[in-house]
């Protein structure tokens, strides 16, 4: 689970606006970030199959949103991409 303090950090470096929290850089760049936590967790715990469900739920989430980034704004998807270092 994610601690405040990196939520925030991560908030504060992918938001569009003074009070954005919720805009789908945000929800993207968080979701990236959780499923490399639950990636490392299921390294050392390999038959931990309800983690695996759960970073399989985040990983099409975050392809989701992605797609609808995408279509809506094609500039920020492809700088997010970049940023976080996805395909």
């Amino acid at each position: 689970m994610m601690d405040v303090k990196t939520k925030h950090k991560i908030i504060e470096k992918f938001r569009t606006h003074a009070s954005d929290t919720g805009s789908p850089q945000v929800q993207i760049a968080i979701l990236s970030h959780e499923v490399s936590m639950l990636t490392k967790h299921l390294k050392e715990h390999k038959k931990d199959y309800s983690s695996r469900r759960g970073l399989i739920k985040k990983v099409n989430e975050r392809r989701r949103l992605l797609k609808y980034l995408e279509r809506e704004d094609a500039k920020a998807s492809a700088k997010i991409k970049e940023e976080l270092g996805l395909k």
